[in-house]
């Protein structure tokens, strides 16, 4: 059993904890979750408290079979003899920053520890490329590739951009050119084939690491096209960013791209344009790096 009080506090953390607790009173949540998501949950409650107050008891091993914590001034969390106590502070300690307790900064420590370490172990001659594609559909069996595109961006920071339209022999639905915003028109005018794009990507990408979002999908169709082509396939190391996404941040109602780069602050002007998305989904990486969450 779990339960935490809340003082003050924006809605929008009141409304990540009714995802997971039961309000039984204004500020008061009562739960029953594993001990990740627990910490999960008070990491999450420390770093967007603002002004508010919060309070935390859990089961623990110890005497009495509970343990707390506490973001609260006038009173600390000691321990006594195993025994967790809560003292109360003639005079509020004001001088952390409010709300951020032990285990906030345990967090930050590490995050901190593995952005050094893979500063450490970046290579001058590194580079990375995001890629996107967009299709008739679904199915790479059955359905084609319309647009791929590639960002790539090496360590002096800058930036260079692959963008291709595919000639395909196959009606292009209703559904499809309002989503990707591609007309047929386009593809009999600007595209190449497929061939040409494929053997023109792979000259663009050379050596790079390879990152996508939800990369799993655009792997099928690529994979699918080099074969029916006869041309070898990717052999870079890729790396999707939805399972990072999905493990470093258990919040978020839902993983779609628009939601992760909202929740990132990116912004992307043009969502299901290939080009717009590989830039989005390259700025999202440069996040993960800088905050420990990825090691490429």
């Amino acid at each position: 059993m779990i339960v935490v009080t809340l003082t003050k506090v924006p809605n929008a953390l009141r409304g990540d904890l009714t995802k997971w607790y039961q309000e039984i009173q204004t500020g008061v949540y009562v739960g029953n979750v594993n001990a990740r998501v627990r910490d999960s949950l008070w990491l999450r409650i420390v770093e967007n408290i603002g002004r508010g107050e919060a309070t935390m008891v859990y089961n623990a091993n110890n005497e009495l079979g509970y343990q707390f914590k506490t973001t609260r001034h006038d009173h600390q969390v000691v321990d006594f003899d195993g025994i967790p106590l809560m003292m109360h502070l003639t005079v509020s300690q004001t001088v952390e920053k409010h709300g951020y307790s032990n285990a906030a900064k345990f967090h930050k420590a590490r995050m901190m520890t593995q952005k050094v370490q893979r500063q450490q172990s970046r290579h001058s001659d590194e580079s990375v490329v995001a890629v996107d594609i967009e299709t008739t559909g679904l199915d790479p069996s059955k359905d084609a590739i319309i647009s791929i595109a590639a960002v790539k961006s090496i360590p002096d920071g800058q930036t260079s951009e692959f963008n291709r339209l595919i000639k395909i022999d196959r009606p292009l639905s209703q559904k499809i050119v309002e989503l990707t915003g591609i007309t047929r028109d386009m593809l009999n005018e600007q595209g190449v084939s497929i061939a040409m794009a494929l053997s023109e990507m792979k000259a663009f990408i050379g050596n790079s690491v390879i990152v996508g979002y939800n990369f799993h999908f655009d792997e099928m169709f690529l994979k699918q096209a080099f074969i029916e082509n006869d041309i070898e396939g990717l052999t870079n190391h890729t790396t999707d960013l939805m399972p990072i996404v999905k493990r470093t941040n258990v919040f978020l109602d839902n993983y779609r791209l628009s939601t992760v780069l909202a929740d990132y602050q990116i912004v992307n002007l043009r969502p299901h344009n290939a080009l717009s998305d590989a830039k989005a989904t390259l700025e999202l990486t440069h996040k993960l790096i800088n905050d420990g969450s990825l090691n490429v």
